[in-house]
């Protein structure tokens, strides 16, 4: 009989980089293998399980809504639905919210409606930035090795230096439609982005008669120690799009719409699964968790707290340790691959952001103990000898 790792080898598209572990369990901010083996996850589902694994709430929500109504295209009316999307907009301010199902969904969504209001082609982003693998979100993303085997891409997109808001004004003209950044550059490296440069983003965009898309899909719902990114900045963007924990672990994803965004003419966009009533029930259940155990400022609390304990590690291989909340990136002077090797050996899963950066990405409910477990291990890991360790030159 196939191993599970033998059957899905079997059968699997090949898009994916594999490790050499089967999960099939977690609680909390544990995740256990076909083994039987517990491990501390600061993947977290590269940033969906911000409420963790197999909350209860979560779970009871996901059960009674699948009794009475799964689906519902929105043609229709529905309850969940509509309670949603007052929810999101009370909660954000904005005024209107398209439902999708995923990040790049929303990005995609946020670039027509930019160009759809303002009749502009041009679309100005980041350089580092992340921005989906669908072909609108793709032309945003910046990385060359993400995007090669499918160009031609959309036409009309460039990229600026982040933190730069210099080359960023010089890009801005009359023929914009939109700027789009993150907040913190996640799959990039972790860069949070200077309040200089957001706000001037914001106020060039203004000037000029852009709209502001803000990517939230990694550092929404309470991940940098606030509701969203943007607000550490006192930010009004015209678009947000979000995804990930949406939903509590559900695929879900939503593009936010601020006043400044014209109509949107029937039949532009849309989704068959968007705004389903399942997704949508989990999404109201995950706010409240959010809300009633105070995940952002949970995630505030310890995340300055794991950053202070990172620095005090001594090792000539670290960087630098930088991030906002539970977003926190570890640059070595190494390629990272053989010590997220070496933590998974430890008990400890965590992502890479580029060749040499770290990243965790834990869920909100983590518990402080197992925080500083993750960083004994990355201290072992990080002061020992691997064979297979590479090091790269300095930017």
């Amino acid at each position: 009989m196939k191993t599970y790792q033998e059957l899905e080898a079997k059968y699997t598209s090949g898009v994916y980089a594999k490790r050499n572990l089967t999960i099939v369990a977690g609680k909390g901010a544990l995740l256990y293998d076909d083994q039987g083996r517990e491990y501390i996850d600061c993947v977290g589902g590269q940033g969906v399980a911000n409420l963790g694994h197999a909350h209860p709430a979560i779970a009871a929500a996901i059960a009674a809504q699948a009794q009475r109504l799964t689906i519902c295209p929105e043609m229709f009316y529905n309850d969940q639905r509509a309670k949603l999307s007052e929810r999101l907009c009370t909660l954000t301010g904005m005024s209107r919210v398209f439902l999708c199902n995923s990040g790049t969904e929303a990005v995609e969504a946020a670039l027509k409606f930019a160009r759809a209001t303002t009749r502009r082609p041009k679309i100005v982003a980041a350089m580092r930035a992340f921005h989906g693998r669908t072909m609108g979100s793709l032309s945003a993303t910046f990385n060359k090795k993400y995007k090669e085997a499918f160009e031609p891409l959309v036409p009309g997109f460039s990229h600026v230096p982040y933190n730069n808001l210099e080359k960023l004004s010089q890009a801005v003209d009359d023929q914009t439609a939109a700027v789009i950044l993150e907040v913190v550059q996640g799959e990039g490296g972790v860069y949070p982005g200077s309040a200089e440069f957001l706000q001037g983003a914001q106020d060039l965009c203004r000037e000029r008669g852009a709209l502001l898309i803000i990517d939230e899909v990694q550092t929404g719902w309470g991940r940098t120690g606030k509701w969203f990114a943007y607000q550490h900045y006192g930010l009004d963007p015209d678009l947000v799009c979000v995804a990930k924990s949406m939903a509590g672990g559900l695929p879900m994803g939503a593009t936010l719409i601020g006043e400044r965004v014209g109509p949107l003419e029937v039949g532009w966009h849309g989704s068959t699964f968007g705004g389903n009533p399942l997704a949508c029930a989990a999404s109201l259940a995950a706010l409240e968790v959010i809300e009633k155990e105070d995940l952002p400022g949970r995630a505030a609390r310890l995340g300055e707290w794991m950053q202070n304990r990172l620095r005090q590690i001594s090792s000539p291989r670290i960087r630098e340790v930088r991030g906002l909340g539970l977003i926190i990136g570890i640059e070595l002077k190494q390629k990272v691959a053989p010590y997220i090797q070496a933590m998974a050996e430890q008990g400890v899963l965590v992502l890479n952001a580029g060749m040499n950066v770290i990243r965790l990405l834990p869920p909100l409910v983590i518990e402080q103990e197992h925080l500083e477990r993750v960083a004994q291990a990355l201290e072992t890991v990080l002061t020992q000898e691997l064979a297979t360790e590479e090091a790269i030159p300095a930017d």
